[in-house]
């Protein structure tokens, strides 16, 4: 069990599309609400990994109009005021300030942890006392980015890098560090310096206010009709009518890479952004072979390193290696694991196709 020592609100993002996870992935079902790491939705999973550290009450889930219902229905017990709906998809700026706004009319000084919907982690005890840690560096006033510590040069990551040490804990951070080519990330895993950027943000909501207010004056006006509307009837329709002229940015553009009082926490949990179907057998268990084969039919003949996932009927694969196949029902899909991110661009031309039913 976590010690909390201050309240903790915890904001889960949910507004991927997730087109990588095609065709189990679709516009109404984005791949935080698969089940790819457990028998659990990604959304369920991260949810339920914040148990000890922050009361339900708290926890606040941002999504868009389409995704709304399927979210409220996956983390039971969620609060009905704290599903907050994006009228339209404005990227994580306008998204972390609609829940900073809300939070502060609350706790002006309370502590929100960003967290995706989406990712999986395998020590979830230790995810909890890293963000309990987190939560005391960001008291004093910072805005907190946990930094994963890196296991691979990995290329489809952006990177942090560590400055000098903060009294009271953490690092101040020396500069963000956009997707590396192969050896920029070999020379930054070497050095002990970088951290892969996982995308988790701790702060005071007025501490974060602050930064918007500073670094994105743009945002001024929208914000002071939301915050002057926060807990009152008409929020949603000054929501309605403000949220879609907020600038389309993200956080990282928008205050991390601009602000001062960023500081940086490491931490080693098991943490994967499941990107791709490659990432698959990060977080599922592997046969003796390497292959993650699931689907009550799948059938596997000398094959090495495959991802398998099939539906209700037979699906068969022989001697293969290093391979994507899964059947989602009414459409198939196969990839060379290199390629798994390539998978969008298969949904890019179901759009410029007008093939609408498959999306």
């Amino acid at each position: 069990m976590v010690r909390r020592l201050m309240a903790l609100y915890p904001v889960i993002m949910a507004g991927g599309s997730g087109t990588r996870f095609w065709p189990l992935s679709r516009q109404a079902r984005p791949k935080q609400f698969l089940p790819l790491a457990s028998k659990y939705p990604l959304i369920t999973d991260t949810a339920a990994r914040l148990k000890g550290l922050a009361s339900m009450k708290n926890l606040f889930i941002v999504c868009g109009p389409l995704h709304a219902k399927a979210a409220s229905k996956l983390v039971k017990g969620l609060p009905k005021q704290n599903l907050l709906v994006e009228p339209v998809a404005r990227n994580t700026a306008p998204a972390i300030a609609l829940a900073t706004v809300q939070v502060a009319a609350r706790d002006p000084k309370g502590i929100l942890i960003v967290l995706p919907s989406d990712h999986h982690v395998a020590n979830p005890e230790g995810f909890r006392q890293t963000l309990a840690e987190a939560a005391r560096v960001a008291e004093a006033g910072h805005i907190v980015t946990l930094g994963i510590k890196p296991h691979r040069p990995e290329t489809g990551y952006g990177y942090i890098q560590l400055g000098e040490p903060l009294e009271g804990g953490g690092r101040k951070v020396k500069a963000f560090k956009e997707k590396p080519d192969l050896e920029t990330a070999r020379g930054y895993v070497d050095s002990g310096e970088f951290l892969w950027n996982g995308g988790i943000f701790v702060f005071r909501a007025d501490v974060m206010l602050e930064a918007f207010a500073k670094h994105m004056p743009e945002m001024k006006k929208g914000l002071e009709a939301l915050r002057a509307a926060a807990g009152k009837r008409t929020f949603s329709s000054v929501l309605k009518r403000v949220f879609p002229k907020l600038p389309s940015i993200s956080i990282d553009y928008g205050v991390m890479e601009k602000a001062e009082n960023i500081a940086v926490l490491p931490g080693d949990f098991g943490w994967s952004d499941v990107g791709s179907f490659s990432a698959i057998p990060e977080v599922r268990p592997a046969d003796a072979r390497g292959n993650v084969i699931s689907g009550p039919e799948s059938i596997v003949v000398d094959c090495d390193g495959c991802v398998v996932l099939g539906d209700k009927r037979p699906l068969a694969v022989v001697g293969m290696k290093d391979v994507v196949v899964v059947d989602a029902g009414d459409a198939v899909l196969v990839v060379p694991k290199d390629k798994s991110q390539d998978v969008r661009k298969v949904v890019e031309a179901l759009k410029a196709g007008k093939r609408q039913k498959f999306l």
